[in-house]
């Protein structure tokens, strides 16, 4: 159906061989693959990063405010244009999700600003999201936790889903707060279809991760199996959001790719930039970017007010051009409709307006100027 789609797998036979080893192997749950990719990803990520993989991106962020202690009667600032997994998670936790805006039309991450003036007696943690792969104003942000916290602990938890290979200042996202979560699903840069990864600090923080992970047991199966453990402990309730070998194994092949994938996918966006520069009815973000290297996880563009979006998601369709759009407003959502979120006037307009093109490592330039040619004759 489609001549480009918005995503494609970075696949070859590599990621082939490696789920065939693992079923070979006969052992398919959590094992040394496992820690393996755990070692491998702390090793990209730098700085001592501690990593525990998990079943997804959500359950990272789910044991990330568990283990910073969130619960009833907490909140949690969170960006307003985001994923409903991170309005989702504060409210299973029993917290308040405190909505802040954008930083503007140009950048679309969480406003430092705005969190400032969010931080209350009652905030326990502040959730940030790099957008499309683009690191947010970090040191603002901490110095904004930090004055306004009056000495209380309030944990930072990246949700750096669209950000593995990306920078801040030459540091790793995912590495600068408290806890770290990413995601491998299938349309992120290092995809596996569903897993993801929590990056702590502190030993401490680490070893909750863990005994979160897995039932709130002291060993695994795995230990138990090759005699390293007779029995377990268990030392507070857990959950099982482990990841298994398979998709272990395969994130092993695609972190090998993630470096030159990622700065294939800068390439592609730098042609887009070039493509739809000075295009009227179309506005680009984070176009003059300057904060770190991003991931550039997806492009996004922001649709003139006077465009009908999905007269133009139609017309891409029908030349085979496959769009998206993040993200709803979380306002939109019958779950949260009358919940008393508030109004953010820039992310509300954003999700009114934004239209994702395609973006994959795949891509080829060719591709980017079919779609730049037929979006630009749509609008026009």
């Amino acid at each position: 159906m489609w001549q480009v789609q918005l995503f494609e797998l970075n696949y070859d036979d590599r990621e082939v061989q490696a789920a065939v080893d693992v079923i070979r192997s006969a052992w398919i749950t959590m094992g040394e693959r496992t820690r393996t990719f755990e070692s491998s990803f702390g090793d990209f990520l730098g700085d001592g990063a501690s990593c525990t993989a998990v079943a997804n991106g959500t359950a990272a962020l789910h044991m990330a405010l568990l283990a910073a202690g969130v619960g009833p009667g907490d909140e949690v600032i969170i960006p307003s244009l985001t994923f409903v997994a991170d309005i989702n998670v504060v409210r299973l936790v029993g917290a308040e999700p405190i909505l802040v805006d954008c930083t503007s039309y140009d950048d679309w991450n969480i406003s430092p600003e705005g969190v400032a003036a969010a931080i209350t007696l009652q905030t326990k943690a502040v959730l940030i999201v790099h957008y499309g792969g683009y690191a947010c104003d970090m040191d603002a942000i901490l110095s904004a936790v930090r004055d306004k916290s009056n000495g209380r602990p309030i944990a930072l938890i990246e949700d750096a889903a669209h950000a593995p290979g990306a920078d801040y200042k030459g540091k790793a996202c995912g590495t600068i707060g408290d806890i770290g979560a990413f995601s491998f699903f299938t349309n992120k840069n290092l995809s596996i279809g569903e897993g993801g990864m929590v990056v702590t600090r502190t030993q401490e923080m680490h070893e909750r991760i863990r005994h979160l992970r897995s039932h709130g047991m002291t060993s695994l199966t795995l230990d138990r199996y090759t005699g390293r453990a007779i029995s377990y402990d268990v030392v507070e309730p857990g959950l099982n959001y482990r990841m298994d070998e398979i998709r272990a194994a395969i994130g092993l092949v695609q972190l090998e790719k993630l470096p030159e994938a990622n700065r294939h996918r800068g390439r592609l966006a730098a042609r887009y930039f070039d493509l739809l520069n000075g295009v009227r009815d179309i506005h680009i973000p984070f176009r003059h970017y300057c904060l770190g290297t991003p991931s550039y996880h997806i492009f996004p563009v922001l649709l003139h007010e006077s465009l009908d979006r999905k007269a133009v998601i139609d017309g891409l369709i029908e030349h085979g051009i496959q769009s998206s759009i993040h993200y709803p407003a979380f306002q939109e959502f019958t779950a949260y409709r009358d919940g008393g979120l508030g109004e953010t006037a820039i992310a509300s307009d954003i999700s009114a307006r934004e239209l994702t093109l395609p973006l994959f490592p795949t891509m080829t330039f060719d591709q980017v100027e079919y779609v730049c040619d037929t979006l630009k004759k749509i609008i026009a």
